[in-house]
């Protein structure tokens, strides 16, 4: 049975990557899934920042739920990008799960310092980061999963007994 709960609403999720094809692998997490949410992308450190704050071009931005943040980038990597969100008492508090191609234990430790909600090393293909991407109800959120189409019941009569 699928239930949804009163109070559920689509997750916002931002991800901050460089990369058109991490990008479009992300896209196809959320369709594969059926993940109702809805995914912003910004491919730089600098913009990314300006959309968490509501600034500039992106006054009026709805806040995310959660970040996708990508360690290597050009310009403002997602490191300080990272320690930049935590600073600021506005958003010091949002979830932050990196999702990065290293595996350096540096990379890993200072993540967890600046109190990311998880690490993930990017898989190499579309099952495991789907399998990732269904994870992200560790990090205490819901994601929304769109209804399955509907099927034809076959004549199969109510079950249960009656009070």
């Amino acid at each position: 049975m699928n239930r949804k709960h009163k109070n559920a609403r689509l997750l916002e999720i931002l991800a901050v990557e460089d990369s058109a094809a991490d990008i479009r692998f992300m896209s196809e997490i959320f369709k594969e899934g059926r993940l109702a949410n809805r995914l912003t992308v910004i491919r730089d450190g600098d913009s990314a920042l300006r959309y968490l704050r509501g600034e500039g071009e992106y006054a009026g931005a709805i806040r995310p739920d959660l970040v996708l943040l990508d360690l290597n980038m050009p310009g403002k990597d997602g490191r300080r990008v990272l320690e930049e969100i935590r600073r600021d008492p506005l958003l010091a508090e949002l979830p932050v799960i990196v999702l990065t191609t290293s595996s350096a234990m540096e990379d890993v430790s200072f993540s967890y310092t600046m109190r990311t909600s998880s690490y993930m090393v990017k898989p190499v293909d579309l099952g495991q980061l789907v399998r990732a991407a269904m994870c992200l109800k560790n990090v205490g959120l819901g994601l929304v999963t769109a209804p399955a189409p509907k099927q034809k019941r076959r004549g199969r009569g109510a079950v249960g007994g009656g009070s």
